[in-house]
């Protein structure tokens, strides 16, 4: 995938991600942004899988041991992004085979202050 497509499907992703916290505002749960989020995309004929599942493959063997990919980036709603956030974004990027990855923190009172955009 082009840098250019993926920087046209980032964009779309974030101009829903702020219409969403516009509306909703920081303070719900995870699952409230990710269900919206997802809503918001499909209205644009962007295609989603929410909850994808990510095996953990580890030398010959392939793991299916639960880890689920947030949409096409990782929603959270805490108090304040960590290292631990980033470096599980960077882990699920390496994982899946993904360049970009978004972390979302949609617990901010502007959406502008909780977006890191990550690249491998």
């Amino acid at each position: 995938m082009s840098m250019i497509l993926l920087n046209d499907i980032t964009e779309q992703i974030l101009k829903c991600a702020f219409k969403v916290h516009t509306a909703l505002g920081p303070g719900l749960l995870e699952s409230s942004y990710k269900e919206c989020l997802w809503y918001e995309l499909n209205k644009l004929g962007v295609k989603v899988e929410k909850e994808k599942p990510l095996p953990l493959v580890y030398e010959e063997v392939k793991l299916d041991i639960g880890y689920r990919v947030d949409l096409l980036v990782e929603i959270k709603a805490v108090e304040a992004l960590s290292d631990v956030h980033t470096a599980q974004v960077l882990t699920y990027l390496k994982l899946s085979g993904c360049k970009v990855g978004l972390l979302l923190n949609f617990h901010t009172s502007s959406l502008k202050n909780g977006i890191k955009r990550l690249m491998l």
